[in-house]
């Protein structure tokens, strides 16, 4: 299995890992799903998936960081993906997610950011993480409340998404480590 280089996290349910080839069907089936890609870039096909996926493996090589593929522990299916990201001219640095709409409303989102943002704090040396919300992502916003993040108001993101609304909700070092 061709992979990024990184490490592997691990939850209750969930195996963290950098991006593997074997995750384009599922790459593909997240940003090819309309309305699970809607605040993550939009409905993308397979080959653009393609681009994005490469993308984050990339990052992985050259900051020593992305999104984490997630991965069931039980069934081994690809759910998402999670993690570290702040491509050029971000507004921070965020943990963000995407997950297939078949892994929404079980925890998963809350479970892997966590350890996401613990990885972030304790290996990466960040004093903040962000998490770019786009105003209408409800779901996304109660993601971000139940980490303990806090909307500090919009805030535009670089090309290509200039135009897209985004909120930054976020929270320091010391606000995640006194929960």
């Amino acid at each position: 299995m061709a992979i990024a280089p990184g490490p592997t996290l691990e939850t209750a349910r969930l195996i963290l890992r950098p991006t593997a080839a074997e995750d384009l069907d599922g790459w593909a089936q997240l940003m090819g799903d309309a309305e699970a890609a809607q605040y993550i870039g939009g409905y993308q096909s397979r080959e653009t998936a393609w681009r994005g996926m490469a993308s984050m493996a990339g990052s992985w090589a050259i900051n020593g960081f992305g999104m984490f593929s997630l991965i069931d522990k039980e069934t081994g299916a690809w759910l998402g993906r999670i993690g570290p990201w702040r491509p050029e001219g971000w507004p921070g640095t965020e943990v963000g997610w995407g997950l297939l709409r078949s892994a929404w409303g079980k925890g998963y989102a809350v479970e892997a950011a966590a350890a996401s943002i613990d990885w972030a704090f304790d290996h990466l040396g960040w004093d903040e993480v962000i998490h770019c919300i786009h105003p209408e992502n409800a779901p996304s916003q109660q993601v971000a409340i139940r980490l303990g993040s806090r909307n500090r108001g919009p805030k535009p993101l670089p090309a290509p998404y200039a135009d897209v609304p985004n909120e930054i909700w976020a929270q320091t070092k010391a606000e995640w480590k006194a929960r």
